[in-house]
């Protein structure tokens, strides 16, 4: 009986620790979408190193920079979207 309990217990906890890691993962991809690309930028780039000002590359470097650095930073394409036209326009 004291077995059977115990499964049942654990069984139970699994299940809410399961739930509660899907909710949690699910409910930051809205948070993401929301984000501008100064904001991922600023999150992004400055974690790593010193970010150069945007006026340091021309629109074509940034490009070509993003292409580099989203592998690096385990980056969306909507996120290097983003960045990358936040970069232009502040050039």
């Amino acid at each position: 009986m004291y077995k059977r309990n115990l499964a049942i217990a654990v069984l139970m906890l699994a299940v809410v620790v399961g739930l509660t890691l899907l909710v949690a993962c699910s409910s930051n991809k809205p948070l993401i979408a929301e984000k501008s690309g100064a904001q991922l930028w600023g999150e992004n780039c400055v974690r790593c190193h010193n970010a150069p000002s945007p006026p340091a590359f021309n629109d074509y470097q940034w490009e070509t920079i993003a292409i580099h650095m989203r592998v690096r930073a385990s980056l969306t394409d909507e996120e290097v979207q983003k960045i990358v036209e936040f970069l232009k326009m502040a050039n």
